[in-house]
């Protein structure tokens, strides 16, 4: 006999597992479904960077509003998941130091002086906080908001409060396929069949498949990320520091995340020698010293990207029991907590922007991403 969930959600990265979170703690029945291991693929390879302005226009911008929301939602979250799971989600202080190398980029950067997260400091200035960094720099612009989080820890505390709440997870478990019916939809797996209510697309790049099969146009793409690890002997870093997608973040026992290259429709999550010799390349003109750091390990993940750059957070536009969450590109760390009580709040009826749905929904117009 099909066991029945109130709602399954297709994919176990940290987007998934945030929806399952929010999802049993209102109550609801919820099974979450991994092919693989939960959060092993492209969440762990995230350097958990809440990088709210790096992305968005400013205050009128949708996307800056729901990436600054979603960043606020961390400092409770992480006071949560400590007491549901006992896991230390690891955000750091300090924020992000996005330096300038030309006047051109000073210009550039201080677009943002308006915005009262954002300062500007000259080179000698940064130079005291991160005697580490290169001389080459006129200065940075401080963003102590854009912080960082260990997003595998984040994903496994996601899931063990949600099992605390009722959720079922199985790892290991590929859905083979989806049918509507009237009464409920249908999740044939390798594992079992499942019936629900409500069915949930989370899947990261790999969520492509599911638009196919439901008749959308719309696809998802991978942008595929190296990155490698260093430990660092010195001082630890007290911001994040960024510069041409190029970021060197301090994780805690010694280690330095160095990454990360941008290489569009490719499959393949497995570091290239070039890859990998561009990051250090970029990273050692912001930090010298990188060079002589002992490499601990390197990798590669598969940002999922839209033409546009921003993710589907929404209904079906035909099956309103169908949802998706998939797309978030570089930002799934940073919009997780945000898109769990958008799903969350779609399937239990509560209200929603509806500024944010109409600009994240299936169907939209996209401009190409240039």
């Amino acid at each position: 006999m099909n066991k029945h969930y109130d709602v399954v959600i297709i994919g176990g990265g940290i987007i998934g597992m945030s929806i399952a979170y929010h999802l049993a703690k209102a109550g609801k029945k919820a099974l979450l479904l991994e092919a693989n291991e939960v959060g092993k693929q492209t969440t762990s390879a995230a350097a958990g960077m809440l990088g709210a302005h790096a992305e968005g226009e400013g205050d009128e911008d949708i996307f800056f509003q729901v990436g600054r929301r979603s960043q606020a939602l961390y400092k409770k979250l992480k006071v949560d998941l400590q007491h549901e799971s006992g896991i230390d989600i690891r955000a750091s202080a300090g924020g992000i130091m996005k330096v300038a190398f030309t006047e051109h980029e000073k210009r550039a950067l201080c677009r943002m002086q308006h915005l009262p997260t954002f300062e500007w400091l000259e080179a000698s200035s940064v130079k005291k906080r991160i005697p580490q960094i290169t001389d080459d720099i006129i200065g940075a612009g401080l963003i102590e908001d854009d912080v960082h989080v260990e997003p595998y820890a984040v994903c496994r505390a996601l899931w063990q409060a949600a099992v605390r709440y009722g959720a079922d997870v199985k790892e290991f478990t590929p859905v083979i396929e989806v049918k509507t019916g009237k009464e409920a939809l249908t999740v044939r797996t390798a594992g079992g069949t499942f019936t629900c209510d409500h069915l949930t697309v989370a899947s990261g790049v790999w969520s492509g498949r599911f638009f196919e099969e439901m008749g959308f146009s719309h696809s998802l793409y991978p942008v595929k990320g190296e990155c490698v690890s260093v430990w660092n002997n010195g001082p630890a870093l007290a911001h994040t520091i960024y510069h041409d997608h190029c970021y060197i973040v301090q994780r805690d026992r010694g280690k330095l995340i160095i990454g990360a290259t941008m290489k569009p429709n490719d499959w393949q999550a497995i570091p290239t020698l070039g890859g990998i010799e561009t990051v250090i390349k970029k990273a050692s003109q912001l930090m010298p010293s990188i060079q002589e750091m002992p490499i601990d390990q390197c990798w590669a993940g598969l940002r999922p990207a839209t033409s546009d750059r921003h993710p589907y957070i929404g209904r079906h536009p035909e099956d309103e029991r169908i949802l998706f969450a998939a797309g978030h590109y570089r930002n799934g760390i940073l919009l997780a907590p945000i898109t769990g009580e958008i799903i969350r709040d779609l399937i239990v009826g509560e209200p929603v922007n509806e500024e944010w749905l109409h600009a994240f929904r299936i169907g939209r117009k996209e401009a190409l991403f240039v």
